[in-house]
C-alpha cells in the first residue's frame, strides 16, 4: 500500500476530535488510537493495544531490527486540550502561508504523523533497521501522564524521542512541574467586630507577598540550557461573603524544577517558609497540602548516543545540531527516570500549542519526518 504524504496523514489526525476527557466534552483519544492502528497494520506493521483507562489505550508498532537485543522507542501523545476559546475551526485541517491551521497540528499531532510516516517509509524500503524500533501513541498527557506511565511498566530501551514542538532542536533537558495547595485556617466573626475573628485572607497576603519575594530570589541561579526555576501562584479561593471575617483561604502554586531540584527539598524550602512567618504572627495558622502533581525535570548527558545521532542528523539536514532546553514538561521525563535516554525533537513551536489560533509550519513537519527515518536507520 502506498503511503500517504506525512500532510495527508497529520490532516486526518486534525480532523479527529482527541480531547482529553478531562476537558469539557473531551471524547478522548479512541479515534486516533483506531486510525493508527488501521494505518500499521495495513502497511504490514505489527501493533498491539495497552489499556490505559476503558477505552483509551496506548497503541504500539514494533518493527524488527537487525539487532533484537537493543530498541529505540518513539513516542508521541495523541490526546490534545479543549478547543475553548479557538478562533479557527479546530477540526477543519487548512494549510494557508505554509502552516497547517486546527486543533493538535502543533501539539503534538504533527510529530505523531512525522513518526508514522517515518516507520512506514522505512518498512516500505524494506531496508532492516539496525535495532528494533517502537512507535508508541499514548493517552492522556494532556493532564495526567498515566498514558506514558503505563507505556514505561516493564519497559526496557537503548534511547527515546519524544514528540513535542521544539522548533526543530533536539532538547536534552526540561524543567519538572511541582503543583500543591497552601491553605490558611483564620477565625469567622462578624465584619462589624473584625477584632474577634482571625482574618485567613490577610495571612495568606502575607503568604503571597513572601512567595513573590522569594521567587524573585529564583533569578539569580538557573540551569545553563534552562535559566532560573519559577514558580507562580494561579489561584486564590477564600471567604464566603463581604460581612464575614474569613475563616478559610487556599492558594494553588506551580513550581517549576530544574534538573537536581527534589520535590521533597523544595517543599521543605516552602514549609520553612511558613515557619517563619509562624514565628512573627502568634495566630498564623498555614499548612501545605501533599502535592497534587510532581514531574521532577529531565536531564540527559550530552554524551548519549541518541544526542550524538539526533545532533549529526539535524547537522546532515542542515540544522542547528547544538542540544537545547525548554520551560516545558512532557512524557520525556518519565522514561528518562527508567533509565532510558531521552530526547524531545518535533515540529512547530510551543508558542503555537494550545493556542486559539493552533498551527504548524508544513516544511518542519516535511523534515521532521526526514529526520526520524534517519534516526531510525543510523541509531545502532
Amino acid at each position: 500500500m502506498q503511503t500517504p504524504s506525512v500532510l495527508a496523514i497529520l490532516s486526518d489526525l486534525v480532523r479527529i476530535n482527541s480531547i482529553n476527557t478531562s476537558y469539557e466534552g473531551g471524547p478522548g483519544e479512541a479515534a486516533v488510537a483506531e486510525y493508527v492502528k488501521h494505518f500499521f497494520a495495513s502497511r504490514g506493521i505489527e501493533t498491539e493495544e495497552q489499556i490505559v483507562f476503558p477505552g483509551r489505550n496506548n497503541v504500539i508498532a514494533r518493527l524488527p531490527g537487525r539487532n533484537s537485543d537493543r530498541r529505540l522507542v518513539l513516542e508521541a501523545h495523541m490526546d490534545t486540550v479543549s478547543i475553548k476559546g479557538m478562533t479557527i475551526p479546530p477540526f477543519e485541517p487548512s494549510i494557508s502561508d505554509g502552516r497547517m491551521f486546527g486543533r493538535g497540528s502543533c501539539d503534538t499531532k504533527a510529530g505523531l504523523a512525522a513518526m508514522m510516516h517515518a516507520l512506514a517509509v522505512v518498512k516500505a524500503s524494506g531496508v532492516v533497521p539496525p535495532c528494533e524500533v517502537v512507535l508508541a501513541a499514548v493517552v492522556d498527557e494532556e493532564f495526567s501522564f498515566r498514558g506514558v506511565v503505563k507505556l514505561c511498566e516493564g519497559l526496557t530501551a537503548d534511547a527515546a524521542i519524544v514528540a513535542e514542538p521544539t522548533e526543530m532542536k533536539v532538547v536534552i533537558a526540561s524543567k519538572g512541574t511541582l503543583r500543591w495547595r497552601i491553605g490558611v485556617r483564620g477565625k469567622a466573626a462578624h465584619s462589624a467586630k473584625p477584632h474577634l475573628g482571625i482574618n485567613a485572607i490577610s495571612h495568606m497576603a502575607r503568604i503571597v507577598l513572601a512567595l513573590e519575594k522569594d521567587h524573585a530570589d529564583l533569578s539569580a541561579r538557573g540551569h545553563p540550557l534552562l535559566g532560573p526555576a519559577t514558580c507562580n501562584v494561579g489561584v486564590i479561593k477564600g471567604g464566603v461573603q463581604v460581612n464575614f471575617v474569613p475563616d478559610e483561604c487556599f492558594i494553588e502554586v506551580d513550581r517549576r524544577l530544574l534538573p537536581g531540584e527534589t520535590a521533597v527539598g523544595v517543599l521543605a524550602h516552602y514549609q520553612g517558609m511558613l515557619d517563619e512567618l509562624k514565628s512573627h504572627h502568634s495566630d498564623f495558622n498555614a499548612f501545605m497540602e501533599p502535592p497534587m502533581l510532581i514531574d521532577e525535570a529531565l536531564e540527559t548527558s550530552g554524551d548519549a548516543g541518541i544526542v550524538h545521532v539526533a545532533s549529526a542528523t539535524l547537522g546532515a539536514l542542515g540544522l542547528d545540531p547544538a542540544p537545547a532546553g525548554v520551560p516545558f514538561g512532557s512524557d520525556a521525563s518519565k522514561l528518562s527516570r527508567i533509565g532510558i535516554p531521552t530526547v524531545i525533537f518535533g515540529p512547530g513551536s510551543i508558542d503555537q500549542a494550545h493556542a486559539a489560533v493552533e498551527w504548524v509550519p508544513v516544511s518542519e513537519v516535511e523534515r521532521a519526518t526526514e529526520f526520524y527515518r534517519r534516526v531510525i536507520l543510523g541509531f545502532e
